[in-house]
């Protein structure tokens, strides 16, 4: 039975893996109405219309003779159902696989992967997803100046990569001198030293404003890696650069997105894509 639902758990992270190719790789054009919430609020009526998703150009999609023989497409998985663990084990079991050296020169950095008992998720499918995340086109490594690679729990790393519930995440991240809470209740994801925590809510639900906006949880799960490697890499919050433009992603979309368009990579058409220091 373990092993049926271990393999029930691949096979949907398999179909994210798909979404994420279809939908980052679209012209994703999510407008927030937000006005800048201070870090901390979560802007709850940011919202937009829905997002152009992955498929048919728009000429395509127009033509009555596409429409007839394309085949309707799956509804995006926007968040998970069923309960979230709030509280786990406060223990942490390791993907203890090798990964491949991503990236094609620069300075090595090498992570491992984490996830807490009795969050009920998997260790190798989310460091799965992580590898994926970091391996772009579009991420970190994009710099030409940065490898990065997977190793064993118990191997020498510069980080460790945690998927852990969210009062676990809020206690890590407070001993780590960040406070993720909103309303009094651990929200958002964090950076402490040497560890990058995922609050397993996040993972699960994503945020209200991306999914009012049909934006894909594998979206979401691409943009919290590589913000929060991001700050693992040294990078600090930045703000929209103009509405309608691409967000950074090392803005807080996981709190606002300011009128900025959903965007989950560090690097846009090849390219570093940032914004103005918050």
């Amino acid at each position: 039975m373990f092993r049926s639902a271990r393999r029930h758990r691949r096979f949907a992270l398999i179909a994210q893996l798909v979404a994420v190719g279809l939908a980052v790789g679209a012209a994703v054009t999510v407008i927030a109405e937000g006005k800048g919430e201070p870090p901390g609020r979560l802007a709850a009526e940011e919202t937009g219309p829905p997002p152009l998703l992955a498929g048919l150009p728009p000429s395509a999609a127009a033509s009555p003779s596409a429409t007839v023989a394309a085949s309707p497409s799956p509804s995006p998985v926007l968040r998970m159902p069923g309960p979230v663990p709030s509280a786990g084990t406060g223990r942490f079991s390791h993907d203890d696989r090798s990964g491949p050296v991503l990236g094609r020169a620069g300075e090595l950095r090498r992570y491992r992967v984490a996830v807490e008992s009795g969050s009920n998720e998997d260790a190798a499918a989310f460091a799965q997803f992580v590898q994926v995340a970091l391996t772009g086109p579009g991420s970190w490594i994009d710099s030409g100046r940065l490898r990065l690679q997977q190793v064993p729990g118990d191997a020498p790393r510069d980080f460790t990569v945690y998927l852990a519930t969210a009062r676990t995440a809020g206690r890590m991240c407070a001993e780590g001198g960040v406070d993720i809470r909103v309303d009094g209740r651990p929200y958002t994801s964090c950076r402490a030293p040497g560890q990058v925590i995922i609050n397993l809510d996040r993972w699960r639900l994503s945020v209200p404003h991306y999914v009012s906006a049909r934006v894909p949880l594998s979206v979401y799960r691409t943009y919290v890696v590589n913000h929060e490697v991001g700050h693992q890499l040294g990078h600090h919050h930045e703000r929209c650069p103009g509405a309608g433009r691409p967000a950074p992603v090392m803005m807080q979309q996981t709190l606002f997105l300011n009128g900025c368009r959903v965007n989950p990579w560090p690097y846009v058409d090849g390219r570093r894509y940032a914004g103005p220091a918050l």
